[in-house]
Parts: C-alpha cells; structure tokens; sequence
C-alpha cells in the first residue's frame, strides 16, 4: 500500500532563466503559506515525476519541486546530441537551487532528495548550510570514484552476464578505458548509431544494477529513446567526473553540518549504491539519524516511503 499523500497537481509553474542559454522548469505545491520543502531528483538526468509532490502534506508543506538542467522540461535538453554539457556540473546544479530559492522568496527549505539527489542534496547543504532546515535523503550516495567503479565494474560479480554485455559495448580498440569514459565517449559519437547503441546498452545496465530486490519491476522509461539518450548522456557525464569533488570531500565536509537535522533512509539490499555510504554520513554527520529498512533496495520501497514520509510529518512542525 503507498503511504504518500495523494496526487495534487501544481499551483503555480514557471521557466527560471538561469544563464549559460539553460531554462529551469519548477513548480509549487501544497499551501502556499506551508513550510518550504524542495526536491532534488535522481539520476542525474531523470527529471522531477508527480510522485515526487507526495512526499510531503500538502496542508502543511510549500513543495517546490524542479528540473535540473538538461532533463525533464528544462531547456536545452540533454537529448539532443548539439546540447553542451560544459555548463552543466554539480556546482551550476547549486547555483540554480539558490537562484530558485531566491526567486520564489523562500528563506530556508527542508530538502528532500534519492540516489543522485542525495549527491547534489548533500553537496547543496554544504555550500548553504543557512539555506537548509532539515534534510530527507533516501537511497544515498556521493558519487565518488570508488561508487563510480563499484557500478561500473565491480558490480560484475552480482550480475556477471549483464555486465558482460555492457562491455562488449565498447568497441576492442576502447577497452583500455574506464568504463564510464568509454560510455561517455560513445554517447558523444557523431554517429547517431553509435550514440543510440550506447544508450541502450547504458540504460540495461542501470536497470541491472538497481534489481536486488524480489519481482523488481524494469522501468518503463528507458523504452523512450529521448529519455534513454537525456538520461544515458547525463549520468555518464556526471559519474566519469565524480560530481566534480575529490575523493572523500563531500563526506569529510558533512562534520561542518553540524545540527542540521537529517534523516537518511536506506534500504539493506541496495547494492547498487551499498549501506555503508549512508553509515558512514551518518557517522560525521552530528544531526542525521539513519533509518536502514531491510527489505529494500535502490528507490522508493514501501517501508522506505514510510519512513521518508514520518520523516517529512515529524518536520513540519519545525519552522
């Protein structure tokens, strides 16, 4: 059964002119009067559903919810192959969020992310921690060169015959590679062939890597080629620079949170991006609680849900 609230739709949308030719597409939910809440989707590159308004009471919360660059209903859109990504990186991700922030007046927001989102979520928090009320982050990561390589390549020995095929994608000649540079490289092939196949060969293996779970269910959006090439292209562009940060920065600059409340969910079957990413935040992290459900993999389970929106119902009150 879903313990999100039920569906709403938007009371107000807009296009934010951001720089760089980018157009951020957001919306706003809830009680325009509630506490302002934000959401940093995952991917990079998978764009903001309507779930994402359900996380939260729409009684008590403002929910602003975005497309970061590149994806969703933003402009320029990553799919199509003259889209430069020079300009699109963590720190124009942060710069956004703040101009977002800025635009609809709002002095500090509880921020709410998954997966990648947690990455972005995390680096945000950092570099504003006067922007941040609290923090719900569920299935985390932080995008560092030894996540990129576990997914990449050691994720061969849960699932060796997927990740064979992802590798017999590389043509023999760029086999010397990192496996995310040579992805990414393909994916910027002037060949749209090319291109197309790389997509798709990327898209199978993250519809791998994420099913640890009993009847996991594929997701339907990697058979739309435009989303297969937006999303293909922005993950690969992201994870071969690890989020732009050193190895170890993000976790070493979390101690500076200090009080900031957070409650960080993960499921105990997520090997795709494994617990002890969510462990060791919560470690440096003096105000983060970590909530491990332990049927859950990689995404919005049930028991997740549940504790994500405890956690989003127990911060309203705050302000």
């Amino acid at each position: 059964m879903d313990k999100r609230y039920p569906p709403i739709e938007p009371y107000a949308t807009g296009m934010l002119d951001v720089g760089d030719g980018n157009r951020v597409y957001w919306e706003t939910c809830g009680n325009p009067d509630g506490k302002p809440a934000v959401i940093l989707h995952g991917g990079p590159g998978s764009g903001a559903s309507a779930n994402w308004r359900r996380y939260c009471d729409p009684e008590a919360y403002r929910i602003v919810v975005f497309d970061q660059r590149g994806c969703g209903r933003s402009t320029p859109d990553a799919a199509d192959f003259s889209t430069d990504l020079a300009t699109n990186t963590t720190a124009h991700l942060i710069a956004d969020t703040e101009a977002l922030r800025r635009h609809l007046g709002i002095d500090r927001w509880l921020v709410i992310g998954a997966s990648w989102g947690t990455t972005f979520g995390i680096a945000y928090a950092e570099a504003h921690p006067d922007s941040v009320s609290e923090a719900v982050f569920f299935s985390l990561t932080t995008t560092t060169r030894r996540e990129v390589d576990w997914v990449t390549g050691d994720m061969r020995r849960v699932f060796p015959a997927e990740w064979t095929r992802l590798r017999d994608g590389v043509p023999e000649s760029m086999r010397d590679m990192r496996l995310i540079d040579a992805y990414a490289e393909l994916l910027a092939d002037p060949d749209p062939a090319v291109r197309e196949r790389a997509a798709e060969d990327w898209c199978a293996w993250e519809d791998t890597h994420v099913a640890t779970v009993p009847d996991y269910q594929p997701d339907p959006r990697y058979k739309d080629p435009v989303f297969r090439m937006r999303f293909a292209r922005l993950v690969t562009h992201y994870w071969r620079h690890c989020a732009w940060y050193p190895d170890g920065a993000l976790l070493a600059g979390a101690a500076a949170l200090g009080d900031i409340p957070a409650v960080l969910v993960h499921g105990r079957l997520d090997i795709s991006g494994p617990i002890d990413i969510a462990y060791d935040l919560a470690q440096v992290w003096p105000g983060a609680e970590l909530v491990v459900v332990d049927d859950a993999g990689h995404g919005a389970y049930p028991g997740m849900i549940e504790a994500i929106v405890a956690a989003t119902d127990r911060f309203a009150a705050r302000r």
